[in-house]
């Protein structure tokens, strides 16, 4: 397959600005449809694992997210009720806002020649797909994500919290704010009259963290999320969540957003089938994916407080990166 002179684009998030980069780098032309004109807060975890860095070095724009003064972790902590399993992480990792780092990326292809075109645009056969999230009517309880940011102590480790049914990420990210997104079944979130502040105080732990924190910010929600694989239009460059949900427990879904994204633009700008860059993409995912599956079913099926102290947090951390 011939080299393309033009990239087009789905999506201008972390994936479709990765893309659009990297086909930039290449010498080829790339233009962004996305009918968001400007960069915006999204549900998102906001940690950034240690291998973010070598993505952003990659598309020439870390000493950007460093100008931005992101938080840094060095710690994890689980929380399973009153259990708690704690680990130092092998890197520091990186609290970054979706916002900033959307920002930074846009305008770091927009610098660079990338067209950007406020419109939604039909797939088309070797287009990077790149539109987020899979959402629609899905069977049984449905999923929903949330998130806000808090000012006040920051702290300086990722943590997470299961409750039945439901968990929720706290970390810092830059400016001193926390961040705390979640994850959590419609008719739970129906109970409380979708009172997110009712769902936090669910976990002791969760309400004690969250205590001396104040909302900077209205709750933000989205859904139905699904994970796994999407169906894909034939021959496109799927990228990010567009190509797979992972969960978000994992702390892997900006980094497999950014490298599916970087690996895509290459795959599109240098002539690469779609299937052969899909066959890239898995390779790299597949254990992540199955571990996150496999860790998720524990968790529906209450034994995650079981397995905890068996786990090193940093197993797990291990498992769900993307392989080399």
């Amino acid at each position: 397959m011939a080299a393309s002179n033009s990239v087009t684009i789905l999506g201008g998030g972390l994936a479709g600005c990765a893309a659009g980069l990297s086909a930039l780098a290449q010498g080829a032309s790339a233009t962004i449809f996305d009918p968001a004109r400007a960069a915006r807060h999204r549900v998102c975890g906001e940690f950034l694992s240690p291998e973010v860095r070598g993505s952003l070095e990659q598309l020439e724009v870390w000493p950007l997210a460093e100008a931005c003064q992101p938080a840094l972790m060095y710690s994890m902590r689980v929380h399973f009720g009153r259990r708690v399993c704690a680990d130092r992480l092998p890197e520091p990792a990186i609290g970054l806002s979706r916002l900033r780092l959307d920002q930074l990326l846009r305008e770091s292809a927009a610098a660079r020649g990338a067209g950007f075109v406020g419109e939604r645009q039909t797939p088309v056969p070797g287009c990077v797909l790149a539109t987020g999230r899979q959402t629609g009517a899905v069977r049984g309880d449905r999923l929903f994500g949330f998130k806000a940011h808090f000012s006040g102590p920051p702290g300086d480790a990722v943590e997470l919290y299961f409750g039945d049914r439901f968990y929720v990420g706290v970390n810092p990210v830059e400016g001193g704010l926390t961040n705390v997104c979640g994850l959590a079944p419609e008719s739970l979130l129906r109970r409380f009259d979708f009172s997110y502040e009712a769902l936090l105080a669910l976990s002791p732990a969760l309400a004690e963290r969250t205590r001396p924190l104040c909302q900077t910010m209205n709750w933000l929600s989205t859904g139905p999320l699904v994970y796994g694989r999407r169906a894909q239009p034939p021959g496109v460059y799927a990228a990010g969540d567009a190509f797979s949900f992972i969960d978000p427990f994992t702390g892997a879904g900006m980094l497999n957003a950014l490298e599916t994204g970087r690996i895509a633009g290459l795959a599109a700008a240098g002539g690469q089938t779609p299937e052969a860059y899909q066959r890239t993409v898995l390779r790299r995912l597949r254990r992540p994916l199955f571990v996150a599956q496999v860790f998720r079913t524990a968790i529906a099926a209450g034994l995650g407080a079981r397995l905890a102290p068996w786990i090193p947090g940093r197993w797990l951390f291990a498992l769900t990166r993307p392989a080399d």
